[in-house]
C-alpha cells in the first residue's frame, strides 16, 4: 500500500469515526483514527497518512490545531476538515492553515474522496451574487469570534455581549448534524 493511500479520521464522535472508517476501507485505504489532537500527534509519531479528514470542533478542542499540526508533518498532505458548524470565517482558516477542503456535515465518503481529487482551485467556479441576510452575517459574526477565542463560548458571549445560554440555543438552531 502507498502512503498515498494511508489516511487518517480525527473526530470525536466515535461512531461515525467508525463509520467513516469501514468505507474507506473498503475503499482500500489503511486507515488510522484519533479523537483528540493528542491521540493525533500519538498516531502521526508511527503513521505517515497521505490523506486526513478532520472534524472541526472536538469536543473542547479545535480541529484548526490539528490542520496546522498535520500540514507540518507533511506539506503534500490531503486535507478535509468537515464541521456541523459550518461559516466562511473557519473556512478561510481552515483553508489558510493547510486545508485541501471545507466540507459541512453530513458529508459522506463519496464527498471526502471528491474533496481529495478537488484540492487545486477552480477558476470556473461561477461566481454568483449572494445577498447575505442579517441572520447569516450574525451567523458568520459569531463563528469568526468563535476562531479569535478558541471556541471558548463564555468568552465568545462576552465580547459578542450577549448571554452565553443565548450564544449556546443560537449554535443549536444553526447545528448542520
Amino acid at each position: 500500500m502507498t502512503d498515498q493511500r494511508r489516511l487518517l479520521i480525527v473526530e470525536d464522535d466515535e461512531a461515525f469515526a467508525r463509520t467513516l472508517k469501514r468505507s474507506f476501507e473498503r475503499r482500500g485505504y489503511e486507515v488510522r483514527t484519533a479523537a483528540s489532537p493528542d491521540a493525533m500527534k500519538a498516531v502521526l509519531a508511527a503513521y505517515q497518512p497521505g490523506y486526513a479528514v478532520v472534524d472541526l470542533k472536538l469536543g473542547g478542542a479545535s480541529g484548526l490545531a490539528c490542520v496546522q499540526t498535520l500540514r507540518a508533518a507533511d506539506a503534500a498532505m490531503r486535507i478535509v476538515v468537515l464541521t456541523g458548524f459550518a461559516s466562511i470565517a473557519t473556512a478561510v482558516e481552515a483553508i489558510k492553515l493547510g486545508a485541501s477542503y471545507y466540507l459541512a456535515k453530513p458529508s459522506n465518503t463519496d464527498d471526502i474522496e471528491a474533496a481529495f481529487e478537488r484540492a487545486e482551485g477552480n477558476v470556473d467556479t461561477p461566481l454568483g451574487a449572494r445577498p447575505s441576510s442579517i441572520k447569516t452575517v450574525e451567523w458568520e459574526h459569531i463563528h469568526q469570534t468563535l476562531v479569535e477565542t478558541g471556541f471558548n463560548i463564555s468568552e465568545t458571549a462576552r465580547r459578542l455581549g450577549m448571554h452565553r445560554r443565548t450564544l449556546a440555543r443560537k449554535l443549536e438552531k444553526r447545528q448542520l448534524r
